[in-house]
């Protein structure tokens, strides 16, 4: 089914309610769930520090910090709203008390090269950040932003003053980044924190600004087809919400008209590739920090349904009360039940031809990408199962001295339950991420390299792994549903590769290992051969075979084909996840 075609079908509309600005203190029902919401962050606030005190993690990028604790700007000012919104006298002073603390963390010096933004830890200041991230002018743009609107009365004159100035001040960063509109909860958020503090605020150059970034973002996600930053459980609901946001609180009914066709978008991303039987969103997805869907995403759904979608999910949020959301009616019937098998075949990003397969099966979800990479927040080819009522994952990943590596690129083909894969390398690509740390001059430092078919989730102990010395396949019982994988073709070096297995206390693994020994310098230029070919089937082992032919891998399976280089070259396809430039918008709105 193609999900376009969905779309014209259904003739949906949004409900178009809207919030009211004006803040009043929540009925006891309602401020039960947001203290609910809110008990963790009342545990790890610190008032010798007036910030929220959490143990440090990282996906492994834009920070140097290793380890211990931190007090983090963005959490702690999430923190201060929350506490303003239970509209008690103690919950007040604590806020007033965080506001003050993380405003004084940004950079308002208009001459800095990191002005409008924070760190993210208070430990760690943007000048020893590897790199600092723009996106908190974002993120902390649109929190000061609720307290600006809903709370101005409940500030003192010189707080409010200051709210407004670091709204200001992060309105400008963002204008002065101007991330284009492929980075797509980035590019939501940015207009929504120009064009709301603008007509707030009363200044027309952010007004201005953000009308047009949110027309642009209209205009580009149209031509498109969808979200650039395609099919993600971890940004297409921040979209989702930010848009609703948007929606509600902007006063221009042009913006409004299109943050409903831009909703509309992200519900049927979310509904068509929604599987009942697991619970879980099928790939593949451009951005996830975890393989399982986490059940705040299950959440949204009952709230975008009013109850009429009920996962049995009871897990208040700090924001339900302030951010109602609504479902386009006609999807929710994608969320209960899955009545027979259907395929979703929808291109991502038209201007590279990067197209998606997802096969929903009643005991399965199977989706691959056609071309890309493998970077850790990837999951170009992922499958989903449930074995007694708690799902799993199959996910294929590339690692580099344990840690995913971007510049794995796969191509793929797909019919129902069987793909074709190739898997190589590329000499323009990233390290950890796709573009923070570009590999130079095509070299990089390993002591071990290897390709994983890896089994995760509750079930994943209970999966039986076998494979054989010297065979050319693996094959994975998981529940009860048979998965082999057939390797007709595997080269590193001018070695064949083989099976490795392995496990931890939460995931199996069946690997191809490229290289393990050593520490060394591998230049990729160099290398004559650094590529796998594989077939991966539900079922029955499907025929697999290879040829090579001017330096091209192609492997076949029936009427499937899928090829790539043997000797690793530059990468075929568009960092389209990275952040962009884009020409900056007219000034000026015409209407």
């Amino acid at each position: 089914m193609k999900t376009g075609s969905l779309l014209r079908c259904l003739g949906l509309a949004l409900l178009t309610s809207s919030l009211h600005a004006a803040w009043s203190p929540p009925a006891a029902p309602e401020r039960a769930r947001l203290e609910r919401a809110l008990k963790s962050w009342h545990s790890q606030y610190n008032p010798a520090e007036s910030m929220v005190r959490r143990p440090f993690s990282s996906p492994g990028y834009h920070t140097k910090l290793a380890g211990g604790f931190v007090h983090p700007t963005r959490d702690s000012l999430n923190y201060a709203l929350g506490l303003l919104d239970l509209g008690g006298v103690e919950e007040r002073e604590r806020a007033l008390a965080i506001l003050r603390r993380v405003i004084a963390l940004q950079d308002s010096n208009p001459a800095s090269r990191t002005y409008g933004i924070w760190s993210w830890y208070l430990e760690e200041p943007l000048d020893r950040m590897s790199p600092p991230d723009w996106n908190w002018a974002d993120f902390n743009g649109v929190t000061l932003l609720q307290v600006a609107r809903d709370h101005r009365a409940r500030l003192p004159e010189d707080l409010a003053a200051s709210v407004d100035q670091a709204i200001l001040h992060a309105c400008a960063a963002i204008k002065k980044r101007n991330v284009g509109p492929g980075y797509t909860n980035i590019a939501v958020m940015g207009a929504y924190v120009t064009l709301i503090a603008g007509e707030t605020l009363d200044r027309p150059e952010f007004r201005d600004y953000g009308l047009a970034r949110l027309a642009s973002l209209d205009a580009f996600t149209t031509e498109n087809g969808t979200f650039e930053e395609y099919n993600s459980p971890a940004y297409t609901p921040i979209a989702l919400l930010e848009l609703s946001r948007l929606r509600a609180h902007v006063r221009d009914p042009q913006a409004r008209e299109q943050a409903d066709r831009l909703l509309v978008r992200a519900w049927t991303d979310l509904a068509t590739h929604f599987h009942p039987p697991t619970r879980q969103w099928g790939g593949p997805h451009s951005r996830a920090y975890s393989s399982l869907l986490n059940a705040s995403v299950l959440a949204l759904i009952q709230r975008g349904t009013a109850g009429r979608v009920n996962f049995g999910v009871d897990a208040p949020d700090r924001e339900e009360l302030r951010l109602p959301v609504h479902c386009p009616p006609g999807l929710e019937p994608l969320f209960r039940a899955l009545p027979e098998p259907r395929t979703v075949v929808q291109t991502f990003i038209a201007r590279s031809d990067t197209v998606g397969t997802t096969y929903l099966h009643p005991e399965y979800v199977l989706g691959s990408l056609n071309l890309g990479d493998l970077w850790n927040q990837r999951r170009s080819l992922i499958l989903h199962y449930i074995e007694s009522g708690k799902p799993g994952y199959l996910a294929l990943r590339f690692l580099k001295n344990g840690y995913d590596f971007s510049s794995a690129q796969l191509t793929t083909a797909q019919h129902e339950g069987r793909v074709v894969g190739v898997v190589n390398l590329v000499t323009d690509g990233g390290d950890t991420h796709i573009s923070l740390d570009k590999v130079k001059q095509a070299r990089i430092r390993a002591r071990d390299l290897r390709l994983r078919f890896e089994v995760g989730g509750a079930p994943a102990r209970q999966a039986v792994v076998t494979i054989r010395p010297g065979d050319a396949s693996a094959n994975l019982k998981l529940g009860p549903l048979p998965v082999n994988v057939t390797i007709p073709y595997a080269r590193f070096e001018g070695r064949d590769l083989q099976w490795s297995q392995g496990g931890d206390a939460e995931r199996q693994w069946v690997d191809l290992v490229l290289y393990e020994g050593a520490d060394r310098e591998v230049d990729l230029a160099a290398l004559n051969d650094a590529v796998v070919g594989f077939v991966l089937a539900v079922g029955d082992p499907a025929p697999a075979t290879a040829s090579v032919r001017d330096g091209v891998l192609t492997v076949a399976s029936g009427d499937l084909t899928a090829s790539g280089t043997v000797k690793p070259g530059r990468r075929l396809f568009f960092n389209v996840h990275a952040p962009r430039e884009a020409p900056a918008p007219e000034a000026q709105n015409k209407r």
